[in-house]
Order: C-alpha cells, then structure tokens, then sequence
C-alpha cells in the first residue's frame, strides 16, 4: 500500500460581499499568519483559484487548501456570477470582462494585490483578462485546460457530426455535454465519496440557476483573447500552461493553439478535463516535484518580492 497523506493543515472559510445588490459568494483560507518568500514580517503571496463553467469555488476547496498548506499562500477562490450561490448578472451584462470584475471586486475587497491567478476552463479565460486589466496587479497565471482561445471550439466528434445535420447551432453544445460524459469517469478515480461530496454542494447550487447561466456558454463561445496572452507573454508575466492528457471537453488543439500564443510549453498531466478536482494535491505537486512548476514559482516569487511595476510594459490590444 502506498503511504497516506496527511490531510492540510489549512480550510477555506466562505464569506460573501454584497455588489449592486448582489449576493457574490468566495471563500479565503484561513492561515491568517502566513508570510511571504522573505519569511516572517513580510506580505504574503496571495492566490485567487478561478473555477469553471457549472462549478463554483467550493468545488476547488481541497484543492486550495493543499496550495495554502504546502506553499504559504492565502487562496481566494471567487463564485463567478450564477454559480455556487452567488447572484446571476443580468443577460445584458454578460461578458469576459464583467467576470474578471467579480474576481477583481473579490480582491479588492480583501486587500489581497498583487495576486497569482489560477484558472480552470471557463476560469482560465477569465484570469487571462483579469490578467491583462490588472497587469501590475498580477503575479503570475496558472493556464488549466482553458477557453481563452478559440481552437477548442472546432468539434470535430461524431456527436457534433450527427447534430450538424439536424440542427448545426446546438451541435457544439451537443459534443461538448458528451465529452462532459466521458470525462467524467476520471472525477471518481482514487477518493470517489471525497470528490462526490465536494462537487455536490455547487452543483445543487448551480442546477437552480442554470437557465441563467446558458448565456454565459454562449458568450464562451464567441471568446477570443489570443491577442491578450501573447501581450501577456511578451510581457514577461510567467505563465505555467496546464492540460490534463485525456480531456475531451478542451482537447489537444487548444492546447496547442495557447502553445503558440503564449510561446510556452503545455505541461501535460495524468487525468481529464478537471484533473485537479479528482486529485487535490496534483497541482501542488506540478508546482512543487517538477521543474518547471519550480521555475514558475521562483519567477513568482520575485516578482512578489519585486514588485511588478518594473515589469515589461503591456501591449495594449484593441
């Protein structure tokens, strides 16, 4: 039998902030005493974990509890509008950037800049803008099988196949809710009841206001910052670009579409779409045990320890 681990010394405490009358839920770790690389007396390094679509920040608990344990960061992790309780916006008021504003209202709210963004599918392209809005709020960014670039939408499966004929306007929803089905076997690999019981709670949430959230799916759909993260990485921000090696829902092709944008190299890990829900401890793992999750902390770090306003100027994208 392989050696146990021991469970995280550090929890997630949920609170909420009212905004324009609405409710917008997040949660922050509670290792208030944490510091930063230059040790006691010093500001610690915060983390903001950005979920995905029909997910919600409790989803990603375990998982930022393990960040904040092994790492000493204090982690955020927002509930992006119409997802895990937090208020829907307005169809009207749907986009990429109004998102990013949720996080930044989050961080701003806990005095918490200059932050490190991980973001997971929808919440990857949804750090990508905050990204690049607040490039000198920024430390570095997480890129986990996400949505910013547009090669993920080209379904090519023979579900979309047999849709297009009948009705070619839902035929990428239709292959994208079957490859949700087969990844989903991978979210019961190892601790099956830990993972069911962190995943219920945000999807009982969701399923309340999933009409609401349809039009956030179609926004997604039309998104496209590959202009933003190449301004990014011309920039210099450090960019760590994440995939898990069997996920059906944002294959290989954006994978490599971000490759080439970012002028980076996608580290490739064992497991689906959501990965990092399934096993809690892999990203802190990637960032820990692999070289170049290694480079990619030590790169935050100084800039943590720096300052990023004599960082590289950002391209402006129009």
């Amino acid at each position: 039998m392989g050696r146990l681990r021991r469970a995280p010394g550090v929890t997630m405490v949920p609170a909420s902030i009212r905004v324009g009358g609405r409710n917008l839920q997040f949660a922050v770790s509670d290792n208030v005493d944490a510091h930063g690389p230059d040790g006691p007396g010093t500001p610690p390094l915060w983390a903001v974990n950005v979920h995905g679509y029909f997910a919600g920040g409790q989803m990603y608990w375990r998982e930022s509890s393990w960040l904040a344990d092994r790492f000493g960061w204090r982690v955020v992790n927002p509930c992006l509008p119409g997802f895990g309780g937090s208020d829907p916006l307005g169809w009207h008021e749907i986009s990429i950037g109004t998102l990013a504003e949720q996080v930044a209202l989050v961080v701003d709210h806990l005095e918490a800049g200059p932050v490190l963004l991980l973001g997971h599918s929808m919440g990857a392209a949804v750090a990508v803008h905050y990204a690049h809005q607040r490039a000198e709020g920024t430390l570095g960014l997480v890129y986990r099988d996400g949505v910013a670039t547009p090669a993920w939408r080209d379904r090519r499966g023979p579900v979309q196949t047999a849709m297009a004929a009948v009705s070619p306007n839902m035929a990428p929803f239709a292959d994208i809710f079957a490859s949700f089905i087969l990844d989903t076997p991978d979210l019961l690999i190892g601790r099956a009841l830990s993972t069911v019981r962190a995943l219920v709670p945000d999807v009982r949430r969701n399923v309340r206001t999933m009409g609401l959230s349809f039009p956030i799916a179609a926004m997604l759909m039309t998104v496209d910052l590959r202009a933003e993260v190449t301004a990014l990485a011309e920039a210099g921000l450090p960019i760590l670009a994440e995939w898990g090696t069997f996920d059906h829902i944002v294959g290989a092709a954006a994978a490599e579409e971000f490759e080439r944008c970012a002028s980076t190299t996608v580290q490739w890990v064992p497991g689906g779409h959501s990965w990092m829900l399934a096993r809690p401890q892999g990203q802190a793992d990637v960032l820990a045990r692999l070289e170049v999750g290694q480079q990619f902390c030590s790169r935050v770090a100084d800039r943590h320890r720096t300052g990023t306003s004599g960082a590289r100027p950002l391209r402006q994208v129009r």
